[in-house]
C-alpha cells in the first residue's frame, strides 16, 4: 500500500479513501469472530460456533454472550467495557463515516452484543458481574472454545466487594451506547440508561477498585486507579440525557480528585484525555482545551517514536496504544486545535498499522499482513481434527484468516516478527482494535 499526501490550502491527506473505508468494515469482522456464547444467523465468519453456552452466575444467571477477550476466552469486563465505550463513542460522533462504508449496521451490531451482555451481567442495582472464567485455567487450553471443558466460574463485585471502574466504564458503554440507538430503538435506549445511571451511583457509593475485588483480573487487567472512570462515567451520562446533575458531579469530581494534574493518556485503564476531551466538547471551556493541547503537544514533540514514526508509549501492544492516541488526537484536531498538524500526527499512526511501516499489521488487509496471530480458535482446523498445544506450535500460519484484527506491533525499532507464541508483539484483543477501528471512523467521515 502506497500513500500519496498532498498540501492544498491546508494539509489534506490523499490516502485512497478504499483504503480506509475497507479498513472500518474489515475490522468489525474481527469483534464477530469474538463472540461468545450461540451465534445469530447472520454470523459472518462462519468458522466460528456456538460456545460458552453454560456461562452462569449465582442461581443460574444467565451470562452466556458478551466478547471473548484476546486470543482466549476469558470474559475480562472492564476491558470490554471499555471496548463498547470507545466503539460507540465512534458511532455517536462519526456515524457519518460508518454510513459512507456501509459499515453502520455491523457498528451498531458490534456494540450491542456487548452490551446485551453487560444488561445480563447487572444483575442489582449493586450487584455485577465482572470476569466470566479463570485466567490461569484459560491460558492452559489451547483449542477451539466451543470444545471447552474446563471450569469458567463467574466473578462479580457488589457493595461488600466494589468497583468503581468496572461499575463506571460499564455505566460509561452503556451511556454511550443509548445515543447510538437513541433514534434507532427508543426502548433499548432508555433500558440503556436506567442500568447506565444504577451503576454510577453504585460506583459512586460504594468506592474501589474491582480488581481488589475480583482478584483473578489482578494478573492480567489489574486496575490503577477507579477516580478517572468515575468522571468519565458522569461525562458520558451527563452527554446522554443532558442532565446538569451529572456535568455537576464530573466537574466537582475532578476538582476533588485533582485530575487536572494527572498525565495524559487513554488506553482501558486510563480516561484522562478522554475526560477532557468530552468536556472540551460539552462545555467549551477552556481549562479542558488547554489540557487536551497539553498532552497533543507532548505526543508531537516526544522523543519516544520508532525510526518509521510510530508513538512509542508502551512496548505491550503499541499499535493499540497508538491508535489510542490517535483517537484523542483526531477529536482534539475537531474542537479546532492546531488541526492540521494534530491531524497529521494522527494519519502517520492509522497509516502505518495499515502498512506504511513496511507492512500491513491488520490480519487479512494489505502488504504482507499477519498469519500467525496468538489467537487460538484462528489456529484450529475444522472439526474434527484435533486442535491443542501441537497447534500452537507448528511453524503453519493459522488455518483462518481472523479478518480485521490489529496485532500487538512491533518494537521501539520497528522490528516485528509475526510468531505465534509471541504475545507482547502479536496478540489481538477487542481493546486493541477500537480505539483503531473510531480513528478510521473520523478518517472516513472527513473524507480522507
Amino acid at each position: 500500500m502506497k500513500v500519496f499526501r498532498c498540501l492544498l490550502s491546508a494539509l489534506a491527506h490523499c490516502h485512497a479513501a478504499n483504503d480506509y473505508k475497507n479498513g472500518l468494515d474489515l475490522t468489525l469482522l474481527f469483534y464477530v469472530a469474538q463472540r461468545s456464547g450461540k451465534l445469530p444467523d447472520d454470523q459472518k465468519v462462519t468458522w466460528r460456533k456456538d460456545s460458552a453456552l453454560n456461562d452462569k452466575g449465582q442461581n443460574g444467571r444467565d451470562l452466556t454472550g458478551g466478547y471473548y477477550d484476546a486470543g482466549d476466552y476469558v470474559k475480562f469486563g472492564f476491558p470490554m467495557a471499555s471496548t463498547a465505550t470507545v466503539l460507540a463513542w465512534g458511532l455517536v460522533d462519526h456515524e457519518a463515516g460508518y454510513r459512507s462504508a456501509g459499515a453502520l449496521d455491523d457498528g451498531r451490531k458490534a456494540v450491542k452484543w456487548a452490551t446485551d451482555y453487560f444488561l445480563k451481567a447487572h444483575t442489582a442495582a449493586t450487584e455485577l458481574y465482572g470476569q466470566v472464567g479463570e485466567g490461569d485455567l484459560d491460558h492452559c487450553y489451547w483449542g477451539r472454545p466451543e470444545d471447552m471443558t474446563m471450569s469458567r466460574p463467574a466473578l462479580k463485585i457488589d457493595a461488600s466487594k466494589p468497583g468503581s471502574d468496572l461499575a463506571d466504564e460499564t455505566a460509561a458503554a452503556l451511556a454511550a451506547t443509548s445515543i447510538v440507538f437513541k433514534t434507532v430503538d427508543g426502548s433499548y435506549s432508555n433500558n440503556l440508561i436506567t442500568h447506565a445511571k444504577q451503576l454510577f451511583d453504585f460506583a459512586n457509593n460504594y468506592r474501589g477498585k474491582y480488581s481488589d475485588s475480583i482478584t483473578d483480573a489482578k494478573s492480567y487487567y489489574s486496575s490503577y486507579d477507579y477516580r478517572d472512570e468515575l468522571v468519565w462515567a458522569a461525562a458520558w451520562l451527563y452527554r446522554a440525557t443532558n442532565d446538569s446533575t451529572y456535568l455537576n458531579s464530573a466537574e466537582s469530581l475532578i476538582n476533588q480528585f485533582g485530575l487536572q494534574d494527572w498525565n495524559g493518556g487513554f488506553r482501558w485503564d486510563a480516561k484522562v484525555s478522554g475526560v477532557q476531551l468530552l468536556l472540551a466538547k460539552l462545555t467549551i471551556k477552556q481549562q479542558y482545551k488547554d489540557a487536551l493541547r497539553g498532552y497533543v503537544d507532548y505526543l508531537i514533540n516526544t522523543q519516544l517514536k520508532t525510526p518509521k514514526g510510530l508513538l512509542f508509549i508502551d512496548l505491550w501492544g503499541t499499535l493499540r496504544h497508538a491508535s489510542n492516541a490517535a483517537i484523542i488526537i483526531l477529536q482534539a484536531a475537531d474542537l479546532g486545535l492546531s488541526a492540521v498538524s494534530y491531524r497529521q500526527l494522527a494519519y502517520k499512526q492509522i497509516d502505518y498499522a495499515l502498512g506504511d511501516g513496511g507492512r500491513s499489521y491488520v490480519v487479512g488487509f494489505g502488504n504482507n499482513p499477519p498469519t500467525h496471530p496468538h489467537h487460538a480458535s484462528r489456529s484450529c482446523p475444522d472439526a474434527p481434527a484435533v486442535c491443542d498445544w501441537s497447534t500452537y506450535s507448528s511453524p503453519d500460519p493459522s488455518v483462518h484468516v481472523l479478518t480485521g484484527a490489529l496485532v500487538g506491533g512491533p518494537d521501539v525499532n520497528d522490528k516485528y516478527a509475526d510468531d505465534r507464541s509471541d504475545y507482547v508483539q502479536n496478540e489481538v484483543a477487542t481493546d486493541y482494535n477500537a480505539g483503531f477501528q473510531s480513528a478510521i471512523s473520523v478518517l472516513v467521515t472527513l473524507g480522507y
